[in-house]
């Protein structure tokens, strides 16, 4: 416990997955897309690159470039089926009556960025981010605002 309390905890990254497997798996449609990233605050510690670029990284990488699964596919594993198998209600869907978590995101320049020796780095492509109806992103900016609340399945 001291060394993980102390200035520069240790902390390891394992690659654990063969990324042929991933891929291979990657379009059945029962697969969801998720990060076990974390959140810190920038420069305190080195975090996975997951942290930062998820999401951006499956549409640009295995959407438009590899064409592994079409673009409303992807989306579904982001979105809509996580929302489904966790029992969030009012979420993963834009429709009437549901969440207003809205990503407006750019095809031709989303891309992620975050590498191991720079994981802290933003993504781009994402236009706008609306988060409980908060616009979290305006014109690819962050806007200060945060809408969004912790959220439990049932």
């Amino acid at each position: 416990m001291d060394i993980l309390c102390a200035g520069n905890a240790p902390q390891c990254i394992i690659f654990d997955q063969d990324i042929k497997i991933v891929e291979a798996i990657m379009p059945h449609e029962y697969i969801m897309t998720a990060s076990d990233g974390w959140t810190t605050q920038k420069g305190f510690m080195k975090p996975h690159p997951q942290c930062y670029g998820t999401y951006p990284r499956k549409i640009r990488k295995y959407v438009l470039e590899k064409k592994l699964m079409g673009l409303p596919a992807a989306i579904r594993s982001m979105t809509a089926l996580p929302a489904e198998k966790f029992k969030m209600k009012g979420r993963g869907k834009i429709a009437e009556g549901y969440f207003a978590d809205i990503a407006i995101i750019n095809l031709d320049t989303i891309t992620d960025h975050a590498t191991y020796d720079n994981p802290q780095q933003y993504s781009e492509g994402i236009n706008y981010l609306f988060v409980n109806g908060v616009m979290a992103i305006e014109n690819g900016k962050a806007t200060g605002k945060r809408g969004g609340k912790v959220l439990k399945g049932r």
